[in-house]
């Protein structure tokens, strides 16, 4: 990290607080997201050559390959966003990359749990072979490849509209990543090799937060934000599908990105990528809550939430899920109003 930190200075990849959105008072390093993802990189390569057994057909070369390359498309576009501050028309060029890279390597949801009954939903409805290389053969599978690129697209954008506190992108994703490792290490679910991937995940983000937690030292940047959601929600693939998992972890976050998009949208007729300190985080700072209390908030009910996954049935996450909601319009009122009746006293 102080490497990083040192290097972002030199090359002057830095964040200058500009507008009401940004509440630190100095020009602070960026670009700390390609930390974890080195760290992630080394640590990976490393275990796959001491434990080559490790390698199964959920998790082969080709499917690792594709999230490393995947991983570093994101990391060079977080480069450019931070150095040249690029537009959004350009910036999601990288997300769009990586998503696909995950789907060309191989790695797809093929079915779902049914939230409604016994049995499980498939989503290789249509699937072709395009080629055949090496006896491998490269599929394309419609419904199931196009909800995969949704879900990692979806993730992807959760995490970089959260990155507004210090240490709550990086903090929520070692969350998700152990309740993925809890998970894998359940005599239903057992899977020790993804357990294996999901810990160092959590190990990289945990270690980057002690940089990041608030008084940070160093921001994730946009290609750290966007690999936080891309990581997790590539995790909750190959684990055999715990969508569930990570999204009662980012169900707050991701109701509130659904939210923030619509109404930029639908309602002031502005971009969806048009910045604002109209999250729920920012809310959370608006009632006179703390920076580091905010954030905190956050990781209870992510812990909270998670935990829940380790006891639920399929059908019961959806309840919990159906509650979540009605939590976060209770709690975006109850902030709404908070808020304007603490800028009363103030005024």
């Amino acid at each position: 990290m102080p490497i990083v930190i040192n290097l972002a200075r030199h090359f002057e990849i830095v964040d200058v607080p500009r507008g009401d959105r940004k509440i630190h008072k100095k020009p602070m390093p960026s670009f700390g997201g390609i930390a974890p993802y080195f760290g992630i990189t080394v640590v990976i390569l490393l275990i796959l050559w001491l434990i080559p057994n490790l390698l199964t057909d959920e998790i082969s070369i080709k499917k690792i390959v594709g999230v490393l390359l995947a991983g570093l498309v994101l990391m060079i576009g977080g480069f450019l966003d931070d150095k040249y501050d690029l537009k959004p028309k350009w910036q999601i060029i990288f997300p769009i990359i990586a998503a696909l890279a995950i789907v060309a390597s191989g790695i797809g949801i093929r079915e779902i749990t049914n939230p409604f009954g016994s049995g499980v939903i498939s989503l290789v409805t249509w699937e072709k072979v395009l080629f055949w290389r090496d006896g491998i053969g490269y599929r394309l599978s419609l419904p199931s490849d196009l909800f995969t690129f949704i879900w990692l697209m979806g993730m992807m954008y959760t995490t970089k509209f959260l990155d507004g506190l210090d240490g709550l992108v990086s903090g929520l994703t070692a969350i998700g990543a152990l309740m993925i490792l809890f998970l894998t290490l359940t005599t239903q679910w057992y899977q020790p090799e993804v357990g294996v991937l999901s810990a160092i995940v959590a190990g990289a983000f945990i270690g980057f937060l002690f940089w990041n937690f608030h008084p940070a030292k160093i921001f994730l940047g946009e290609g750290g934000s966007l690999f936080g959601g891309f990581i997790l929600g590539v995790l909750a693939i190959i684990s055999g599908g715990k969508i569930a998992t990570a999204l009662l972890v980012f169900a707050i976050p991701i109701l509130d990105a659904i939210w923030i998009i619509f109404r930029r949208v639908f309602w002031e007729g502005k971009s969806p990528f048009k910045g604002d300190r109209k999250h729920l985080h920012f809310r959370l700072l608006n009632t006179g809550l703390s920076h580091r209390l905010s954030v905190v908030f956050l990781y209870m009910v992510a812990l909270l939430f998670g935990t829940l996954t380790l006891v639920l049935q399929s059908s019961e996450k959806l309840v919990a899920l159906a509650v979540l909601f009605v939590l976060m319009l209770i709690i975006g009122s109850l902030l709404v109003v908070l808020g304007k009746n603490r800028n009363k006293i103030l005024s």
